[in-house]
């Protein structure tokens, strides 16, 4: 195996393509650390801080694949129903959902839209494939009712208090340890912050490191080391295609919103080498996880410039990542 000369340059070579400020990329092997790399700084602005293990940077959608776990509780303890509709677990009805199920919200195949003037249907429930956040906003204030608790709180006291993580969480306030995000290098960097810390907003701040633990949790089917802190079932409904049955052939397949491998597909973000029970998740910024558990590898990069693969191309670069690594483990 030789991630090194394989995905370092890649990596760098990405940053330089999309201008984003800072980098890194952190592998796991059988639960170890085998590559870590950092390059970079925080922003572009003088003075700025190199980028280093301790530097959190903003996932974006990633964090879809915490609010996930939460909604895989809330399935695993029954509060949620796979095929019930949403209706049936909403105070007001909205005819826009007439027709669609959690597993619809749970997979982007609901075909419901977001425009200026609200919610709209775009397609027949399980039909098609969109990706947005009315479903992940959906679901996630659906588990914090039922619950009685912010999606962040639930976590910490889950999941990061157990395993003592110290950088991850959402954040309201700056840090030096937070990388701003860099929509382009000729304006001031963004913060990323939000004055709201429920674990829902685009606000959640993680390390490259910490990353890499939360895929290897997964990994490890809610395991670390000899503790259980995830029923191994919960981690089963995240990670294994939720998707309608009969969906078109080049659509790609979700788990709770992460995005799996069973056969190579068109329009999927995962490469055609990267083998069957393999998952990944990644932000507009550019942070991704992939999980390969046929060769027990979790890999991280991390970037932070906004649409980090702009244009008709995106998906050749994601494929692109993905494959670097499936052709390193071999």
């Amino acid at each position: 195996m030789n991630f090194e000369t394989s995905l370092i340059p890649w990596v760098e070579d990405i940053a330089r393509k999309n201008d984003s400020s800072g980098h890194a990329l952190y592998i796991m092997k059988d639960g170890k650390t085998i590559l870590e790399h950092y390059g970079g700084y925080h922003s572009f602005e003088p003075g700025a801080q190199k980028v280093n293990p301790t530097s959190r940077f903003n996932i974006a959608s990633a964090r879809k694949s915490y609010i996930a776990l939460v909604i895989a509780y809330a399935l695993y303890d029954r509060l949620l129903e796979l095929d019930r509709p949403v209706h049936d677990y909403m105070e007001e009805s909205n005819p826009v959902f007439n027709g669609v199920s959690i597993r619809h919200l749970l997979t982007h195949t609901h075909g419901i839209g977001e425009g200026g003037e609200g919610l709209y249907k775009d397609f027949t429930p399980g039909e098609n494939w969109s990706y947005n956040n009315v479903g992940v906003d959906t679901l996630a204030h659906l588990v914090m009712e039922m619950y009685g608790v912010t999606i962040s709180s639930f976590l910490q006291e889950r999941i990061f208090d157990q395993l003592n993580w110290t950088e991850t969480g959402w954040e309201n306030e700056d840090s030096p340890q937070l990388v701003k995000i860099i929509n382009s290098r000729d304006e001031e960097a963004l913060n990323g912050l939000h004055a709201d810390c429920d674990g829902s907003k685009k606000n959640l701040f993680v390390s490259a490191r910490e990353f890499a633990w939360w895929g290897q949790l997964h990994l490890g089917k809610g395991r670390v080391g000899n503790r259980k802190i995830i029923p191994e079932e919960v981690v089963n409904l995240a990670t294994t295609i939720q998707t309608p049955i009969g969906l078109p052939y080049d659509l790609p397949r979700n788990g709770a919103f992460w995005y799996i491998q069973d056969i190579p597909r068109m329009k999927s973000e995962i490469g055609d080498a990267v083998p069957a029970g393999s998952y990944q998740i990644l932000g507009v910024t550019g942070p991704t996880i992939l999980v390969i558990p046929k060769y027990q590898i979790v890999a991280v990069k991390m970037y932070n410039k906004r649409y980090n693969y702009g244009g008709a191309n995106y998906l050749h670069f994601l494929k692109e990542y993905s494959n670097r690594v499936a052709d390193a483990c071999t």
